[in-house]
């Protein structure tokens, strides 16, 4: 089967092409081409790419061409400039539906945030809400996975997280009460939304996809940082504290270290989807741990955070 996987050299796409291309899968990557920070998706083999930015369902036609699926994993956790929530996750989520409609595409799924939902006073999990009701009304096969955190190599979590336990000796965790989290392993998700896409699984279903094990989030970045051998003084600080932190994050870093819809993720916990949908099946439960072996296996190059990574250098 042929694949189409927007935001496919982004970190989940990236991953989700390998799982896809070692079943023997052709993949199409679907991305702007902007971003080289990871090359790594171009010398994938049996893989094409395709330059496109969701704003023209014509293009995104020609791109679906000859697919039997299509994983829409594009999305952003930060607005810049005309990069909006509302033009790349609802107008994008709108025409990748509409193009796979066009092209004749038997299956869409979408992946989604486990806690997006309506009327929350979030940007980001609003818009998030607003494409899941698209592919929903779409008329097509769809399935949409609602997930927590997702870490491997080439994340943000585990990348800007080591990141920053070796350049700061202090670390402000996300207010003062710690909340818990499932961390998901990128792997566990390629194979499950493989299943959706080739094997007809979860047919016309949202379900919630989240790691085996649950931790506090306190407790997941001590695990993190024993690991690259770091020992940090750890302190609470106010959500007030992290949005305003976020704020100057955003403007300043090419990547930011937190943004406004992370504080806010981060906030609440991420163990239960709201609003509440289906299980997985026993068979497609993710199984990897949050384990120090796992953690070493994601972790990139070790390297603190400087000139290179703020706005001001590109």
């Amino acid at each position: 089967m042929r694949v189409a996987i927007t935001g496919g050299t982004g970190f989940v796409g990236r991953h989700l092409a390998r799982a896809l291309v070692e079943r023997g899968h052709e993949v199409v990557l679907i991305a702007r081409g902007l971003d080289r920070r990871d090359s790594s998706a171009y010398q994938i083999p049996n893989t094409r790419f395709f330059t496109a930015d969701l704003s023209s369902v014509d293009d995104l036609v020609r791109a679906f061409g000859a697919c039997g699926a299509v994983a829409h994993c594009a999305g952003i956790n930060r607005e810049i400039g005309t990069q909006t929530y509302d033009r790349i996750h609802v107008e994008g989520t709108r025409n990748v539906a509409e193009a796979a409609r066009r092209a004749g595409v038997g299956k869409l799924t979408m992946l989604s945030f486990l806690r997006a939902r309506p009327n929350c006073g979030s940007g980001y999990h609003e818009s998030k809400w607003a494409a899941e009701e698209i592919v929903r009304a779409s008329g097509l096969d769809y399935t949409i996975f609602k997930a927590g955190v997702i870490y491997g190599r080439g994340d943000h979590m585990l990348d800007h997280l080591s990141h920053a336990l070796h350049t700061f000796p202090v670390f402000a965790l996300v207010g003062f009460e710690d909340k818990p989290v499932r961390p998901l392993a990128v792997e566990d998700l390629a194979r499950v939304v493989v299943a959706s896409l080739t094997e007809g699984r979860l047919s016309k279903q949202t379900a919630a996809i989240l790691g085996p094990e649950q931790l506090k989030l306190g407790d997941a970045v001590r695990r993190v940082a024993h690991v690259i051998g770091k020992r940090p003084l750890y302190f609470p600080a106010p959500i007030a504290f992290h949005r305003f932190l976020a704020i100057i994050l955003e403007k300043t870093m090419k990547v930011p270290l937190v943004s406004l819809a992370q504080v806010r993720i981060l906030s609440e916990g991420i163990i239960e989807a709201l609003p509440p949908c289906a299980s997985l099946p026993e068979d497609l439960l993710p199984a990897t741990p949050f384990s120090e072996d796992q953690i070493r296996r994601g972790l990139p190059g070790t390297g603190n955070f400087g000139i290179k990574d703020l706005r001001c250098s590109a």
